[in-house]
């Protein structure tokens, strides 16, 4: 038997044991259909169990930010483990904790100083409506307890975080959910209404002041939280018009709400900055994160809360009666502070800021194709829209979403060597984040598939 034959039985092996015992993710099961097996990574790619490499246009799912197979950040895991493996911070703290929560909170803005730490993102903003819950009670103020965020964003999957998520789909299968979400507005410019639609600050205004709205219809005495993503990501990469946060930060003022950064996909350098919300000069009163903490080499995520909501936890008697077994884990603390150094040492953040209008431009090369609609993002966070009529801005139904983004886009681009996100939470659009290590080289590999694959998306309308 050669190699070849090797691997081919070992694939069909593996393809036969993830179809009989793994349950994927927001997977579809059922004949015919086994998971492409992924066995490696290096640098911007990654490798199925047959040998062929992909580019990895989505880092991973916005995770991978320092790129694939850094030996240093596996040898941070081993050494800790070595000294420490597991310790839990239910009033108990370990070094790595210690020094990744100062870290962490050095990055922040104003009095964001105190860092909560999960295993990940929903759970980071399933954390913050706790506290924010817990907070208004120990001040006074029992009442506020809902939560305003944006139609179609994702936010999570428990059911806390589930019902600040605006996408109504991913909701009804488990519902009766969390009370107390509603919806605003999302900043879809190139969906405004007709009034706003040539006025990108004024159509910021109002999508801010339906925030305002909401809390006004709701009671101000009942809503405790406004939840927003600097980029919202479902939908496909909706940035803040110009002046949106200043006016959200008002009105979250005015009313005695809190502002919620909601930086799973946006912080450690996918915008440009450790917090997105230091890229478009915010300053909110909670931070939720994950992801690119430690660029995915092992689980973490983190809310950072300000000092002020700190302090009715600080009178040596109060307890925040909520964590997470695996939350602070120290492994996972010492490869973020290793994936930290990365950043630091390569200026990551600089190379995001230098090489974004360099993403942009390129990616825009792809308006040349009538089923490009609109190229929108910041930074390496990017969405592409895809339209039956670039004159209309029509978009597809249902029936031909479901045909040309499932049965045609997924399928094209993982052959042509990209994988990247094609989704229809909203519109329908192809995603794309490459790790921050990326260049124009990646840029153009990138856009030559995604020009190759979508003329021919074309063709099919």
């Amino acid at each position: 038997m050669t190699s070849v034959d090797i691997t081919e039985a070992t694939s069909t092996d593996l393809g036969a044991k993830a179809n009989r015992h793994l349950w994927g993710h927001f997977a579809r099961h059922g004949e015919g259909i086994t998971p492409p097996i992924i066995t490696r990574g290096e640098g911007v790619r990654i490798f199925d169990d047959r040998g062929k490499s992909y580019i990895d246009g989505l880092s991973g799912l916005f995770v991978v930010q320092v790129g694939h197979g850094r030996k240093e950040l596996a040898e941070a895991a081993a050494k800790q483990a070595e000294t420490l493996s597991f310790f839990p911070l239910w009033s108990y703290a370990t070094p790595p904790a210690i020094e990744l929560a100062e870290r962490v909170a050095s990055f922040a803005p104003g009095d964001l100083n105190r860092v909560f730490f999960t295993t990940g993102g929903g759970e980071a903003v399933e954390s913050a409506w706790k506290l924010a819950k817990q907070y208004f009670k120990l001040t006074g103020k029992p009442g506020k307890h809902k939560v305003v965020s944006r139609s179609i964003a994702y936010h999570g999957t428990p059911q806390g975080a589930l019902a600040i998520t605006g996408i109504p789909a991913f909701k009804a299968p488990f519902e009766p959910l969390t009370p107390g979400g509603f919806r605003a507005p999302n900043t879809n410019f190139y969906r405004a209404p007709e009034e706003y639609a040539h006025d990108e600050k004024a159509f910021g205004r109002y999508c801010a002041d339906r925030i305002a709205e909401a809390i006004e219809f709701e009671g101000p005495d009942t809503v405790a939280a406004v939840f927003l993503e600097p980029v919202q990501n479902a939908g496909g990469c909706f940035p803040p018009p110009p002046g949106y946060f200043e006016r959200v930060r008002e009105i979250c003022d005015e009313y005695d709400v809190l502002l919620v950064s909601d930086e799973v996909i946006c912080a450690y350098g996918r915008i440009g900055s450790m917090f997105a919300c230091n890229d478009f000069g915010y300053v909110p009163d909670i931070i939720t994160s994950a992801k690119g903490l430690t660029s995915g080499y092992s689980p973490l995520g983190a809310m950072v809360a300000s000092d002020r909501l700190f302090e009715p936890f600080n009178d040596g008697k109060t307890t925040f009666g909520h964590g997470y077994t695996f939350g602070g884990h120290p492994v996972s603390s010492a490869v973020a502070l290793a994936n930290l150094d990365i950043f630091e040492r390569e200026g990551l953040n600089d190379h995001v800021k230098t090489m974004a209008p360099a993403f942009k431009s390129t990616l825009e090369k792809l308006y040349d194709l009538p089923i490009v609609g609109d190229v929108r993002g910041e930074g390496f966070f990017y969405g592409i829209e895809l339209v039956k009529d670039k004159t209309t801005k029509e978009t597809f139904n249902d029936e031909e979403s479901e045909r040309l983004l499932r049965g045609f886009l997924t399928p094209a681009l993982w052959e042509a060597g990209l994988y990247c996100r094609a989704d229809d939470r909203g519109d329908p659009v192809v995603q794309l984040a490459p790790p921050l290590i990326s260049g124009q080289a990646e840029f153009d590999a990138i856009y030559d598939i995604l020009h190759g694959v979508l003329s021919e998306a074309g063709k099919m309308l």
